[in-house]
């Protein structure tokens, strides 16, 4: 979603009026069984996704049939009113309480958040891929997203098989386009395990996380790691490839899942 605002663009010798395409910010209000749960602020396309995979990735969730009785979305108004079929699968303050532990038994310590330890996910993955293919994924995601050439103001997320991109979603919010995703793998009932994330954002642990609950094995982003994601990638399994731009890339983690 984009509108159109009047600016005023230097070319370097003078000033120009002229007509330019804005991403629209647009704050979306959860009401889970008739409470006020959270608000967001994401790009206005593909609510439900978002609902559904964000309402995942803080545990009130884990499947869309069972859990979820009703979703209605006022975009008038920017509310979503959802009512579950029981009660939530984790109280909702748990998103907000810390939980420092060691992952997966090993002894480095990583800091997760209450809802993360019960959702995040060892990655089972037995997929590999050759690096021509990272980079024809990434290249096929930042192709596709129109809103991206047009406004530069959006994050891209693409759910991909070696064959090519499933499912590509965008926000302006990086961590509301993985949810998008994981709402549209919910609801349409798509298998995970072959699958892999393409992303345009910065690998931050938030985001490692994301991709953790949604259960794929690789990550491809254009962007940086961050030192504690690839702590958290080493212990849940998962293939960290970043920087991937220029016909280069960077594997970080679990190199043995990209094959030459």
């Amino acid at each position: 979603m984009k509108t159109k605002r009047k600016v005023f663009h230097y070319s370097g010798t003078h000033f120009e009026e002229k007509e330019d395409d804005v991403v629209t910010e647009y704050p979306l209000t959860i009401m889970l069984n008739g409470e006020e749960f959270a608000t967001m602020v994401c790009t206005p396309t593909h609510l439900k996704e978002l609902v559904v995979g964000f309402l995942a990735s803080e545990g009130i969730i884990l499947f869309y049939d069972e859990d979820i009785k009703s979703i209605d979305i006022d975009e008038t108004r920017g509310f979503a009113y959802v009512e579950l079929k029981k009660a939530p699968r984790m109280s909702s303050n748990f998103h907000s309480k810390r939980f420092i532990g060691s992952c997966c038994g090993k002894s480095r310590q990583s800091f997760y958040f209450q809802n993360d330890v019960r959702t995040a996910k060892v990655s089972r993955s037995r997929v590999t891929i050759h690096p021509d293919t990272c980079l024809k994924l990434m290249a096929d995601m930042q192709g596709d997203s129109h809103v991206f050439k047009e406004t530069g103001g959006v994050h891209n997320a693409a759910l991909c098989a070696e064959e090519g991109i499933v499912v590509a979603r965008t926000d302006i919010g990086r961590h509301n386009a993985l949810d998008k995703i994981y709402g549209y793998c919910l609801i349409d009932r798509i298998p995970i395990k072959d699958k892999i994330l393409a992303f345009s954002g910065r690998i931050s642990s938030e985001v490692l996380l994301k991709v953790s609950k949604i259960g794929v094995g690789i990550i491809l982003s254009k962007s940086a790691p961050t030192a504690l994601a690839l702590d958290m990638a080493d212990e849940l399994n998962i293939t960290a490839v970043g920087f991937i731009r220029g016909g280069k890339m960077n594997v970080y983690t679990h190199s043995e899942r990209i094959n030459i």
